[in-house]
């Protein structure tokens, strides 16, 4: 690490200004006298003068530009080692140089208590009951010199590379990290595979690296760079990529121990990633720096790994970096079919055909839904190329049973192919807080941590997909802020750090806020309510339901996308009682093979009427269906009777009295 400091007061050394956040966390926090707990992206890559590398080599670096003469790294697999070159031979010197007892000097935890296991402890132990024991301190100074002699004037001390146990390396941490002579650094990684925190037998390793902590004590040697009233104390660090797998007491029960979450880079560690590694893209080598911009804002989130793994995969998949937007998404969704793409001209041309003959009664809504589709194909809009919103945002909103669930399962199949790519979560099971981890994941450490997010893990598995989100009005505040992230950022990351990109979703929101009131209006008005008059009461309805939970920059968010469906007119109601008639003619005819022969006349007159009250007109096409249940039960009443053979004809109407009537057709010379 290149040795240039600022010094804004005092001379006092700081870590280097293109240092990583978290170091510079780190930093800070060793100056107040504090040990650290590092979580996070500890598998991330880093830099180091202006190079890739990994975490363990830039923390040590970070450890000895500020003062650390040796920095010693402790995991399962491989024991102590020394990311630096030279650290083993000093650190050997130091293990020689320190007293055996040091840590004896004044108990202060339940380790000191114990005793050291390990070689270190052993000799200390050895040592003791020389001076004490049966035979006397003469026979014990004897032996003692007996040894220097055949050792070279000194005790040997154990290799450091045979420091695999992970008492053995918490015993001589908290030997070295206690001798003011000794300017050392050590760093615990992965310490919950050694000592697993439901064993019973791992709370004593704990408390004796508490103890190596809270006992460490601010090295005298007077080649620090650091002035003595400022200098930290030797650091004993602990690194786990999950904080959930060690004892929460450890961080949270002293103030002297702090836990750092080292996050994915920033916007201006991004942007320094991509001078180092912007050559390394397709067609890096001849871009500005300015064209990498839109990668820098649409990366949010990715590691530096993955800011790597996006390099090679502008080579694998053939886009070069002056073209943001689509490298990002052959690099996030791993496909190399685009359904968006793959839609033409001819099929959004007619797609307000298309939907309107699914969604009867419904034009407004369906012509917004078009013009979204259209910007979708055409591919402009306002953010840069490299943005990462969904495909379209919408809120749809308006009396019950209109049709808002069945315009998204149509717009589905239209630009999918595919009615799995519709996926509806019914926002009543989400008005609790806590009901925001299902859409994400629970955290580390918490119940249901290893299922992942509902939402987030549909998305990861599709990408390609509309999602509707219904009945909007019931879900916690706390889970549409959730939405607010997705709507803006495009992304949602769930409890197990993986991120779910929503660039290439269709988001619409349902809501009926508002439908209260509608049957005071309809009275109001004597069933004739105007379109413009409707709207303004929905969309009143709407913007006072958002500012009354407190969340009104979610409504101005969802403005531009709020389309409120029109209630179901008298030539609509016609619409969609022949498309229920249809249904029922045709299941009769595939099961009993038995046709069905309506008389449209009575059967419109009927449902028209029922239809006009203020009271049924509320409640749109699912009224209409209830009413028709009268219909299908006297089809099913007839057939269980009369047992009609196959071939028969059934005539079906509704009298003067609003009977209705399954009767058989008259055959050829019968009245």
């Amino acid at each position: 690490m290149t040795d240039h400091r600022q010094e804004p007061s005092g001379g006092r050394a700081l870590a280097p200004a293109a240092a990583p956040r978290w170091a510079l966390s780190l930093y800070w926090e060793l100056c107040r006298g504090r040990q650290a707990i590092l979580t996070g992206q500890v598998r991330d890559r880093w830099w180091l003068d202006g190079r890739p590398a990994a975490f363990r080599t830039v923390l040590a670096a970070f450890l000895h530009f500020n003062g650390s003469e040796v920095v010693a790294w402790w995991d399962p697999v491989d024991g102590l080692t020394f990311p630096l070159a030279n650290h083993q031979e000093r650190f050997e010197e130091l293990a020689r140089q320190a007293p055996q007892d040091a840590r004896r000097a004044e108990p202060t935890g339940p380790s000191d208590l114990a005793g050291p296991p390990g070689a270190a402890g052993s000799e200390a132990a050895g040592a003791g009951s020389e001076g004490v024991g049966s035979e006397g301190p003469e026979a014990g100074t004897a032996r003692r010199g007996r040894r220097r002699a055949a050792t070279g004037g000194v005790l040997q001390q154990r290799p450091a590379r045979q420091l695999a146990s992970v008492d053995e390396a918490l015993a001589e941490a908290h030997r070295l990290a206690c001798h003011e002579g000794s300017s050392i650094a050590f760093v615990f990684e992965d310490l919950d595979h050694a000592l697993p925190v439901g064993e019973s037998s791992s709370a004593v390793g704990y408390l004796r690296l508490r103890t190596a902590m809270t006992d460490a004590v601010t090295p005298r040697s007077a080649s620090h760079p650091v002035p003595l009233p400022q200098r930290p104390r030797n650091p004993v660090l602990a690194v786990v990529g999950d904080l959930g797998r060690l004892p929460t007491w450890l961080h949270r029960e002293d103030p002297r121990t702090v836990v750092l979450h080292v996050d994915p880079p920033d916007q201006t560690e991004r942007r320094r990633w991509f001078s180092m590694i912007g050559r390394e893209f397709n067609g890096g080598a001849l871009a500005a720096s300015a064209e990498f911009e839109p990668l820098v804002a649409a990366s949010d989130g990715m590691t530096g790994w993955e800011l790597d793994a996006l390099a090679r995969s502008s080579h694998v998949r053939r886009v070069a970096v002056q073209e943001p937007g689509k490298l990002l998404d052959r690099h996030r969704l791993n496909v190399n079919i685009d359904p968006w793409t793959q839609l033409d001209r001819r099929t959004i041309a007619e797609a307000a055909g298309e939907l309107g003959e699914r969604v009867i009664g419904q034009r407004a809504a369906v012509d917004a839904v078009v013009a979204a589709l259209q910007a979708a194909y055409i591919g402009v809009g306002f953010g840069s190329s490299g943005a990462s919103r969904p495909r379209g945002s919408f809120f749809f909103v308006g009396p019950t049973g209109v049709g808002k669930t069945e315009l998204a399962k149509s717009v589905a199949q239209l630009i999918f192919g595919d009615p799995s790519a519709y996926a509806r979560f019914d926002m009543s099971e989400y008005q609790q807080e806590h009901a925001a981890e299902r859409l994400a994941g629970a955290p580390p450490g918490y119940l249901g941590y290893e299922r992942g997010g509902e939402l987030t893990r549909r998305v990861q598995e599709r990408p390609f997909s509309v999602l509707l989100f219904d009945e909007i009005e019931k879900a916690h505040p706390v889970v549409l802020d959730k939405f607010l992230q997705i709507l803006e950022d495009g992304r949602l990351t769930d409890g197990q750090g993986r991120t779910a990109y929503f660039s290439q979703s269709l988001i619409i929101f349902t809501s009926n806020t508002g439908a209260d009131g509608l049957p005071e209006l309809l009275a109001e008005h004597g069933g004739e309510l105007p379109y413009p008059l409707l709207q303004e009461h929905f969309t009143d309805a709407v913007e006072r339901k958002f500012r009354a939970i407190g969340r009104p920059e979610i409504y101005g968010r969802l403005k531009p996308g709020v389309v409120v469906f029109d209630m179901l007119r008298t030539e609509h109601v016609v619409g969609i009682a022949e498309r229920l008639l249809a249904q029922l003619v045709e299941s009769v005819r595939e099961r009993h093979r038995i046709e069905l022969l309506p008389e449209r006349a009575s059967l419109h007159r009927w449902i028209t009427e029922r239809m006009a009250e203020p009271e049924r007109q509320a409640y749109g096409g699912r009224q209409i269906r209830n009413e028709f249940e009268a219909v299908l039960l006297a089809v099913v009443r007839h057939l269980m009777e009369h047992c009609p053979p196959a071939g028969s004809r059934l005539r079906l109407s509704v009298d003067e009295h609003d009977t209705v009537r399954v009767d058989p057709e008259p055959t050829a010379g019968e009245d």
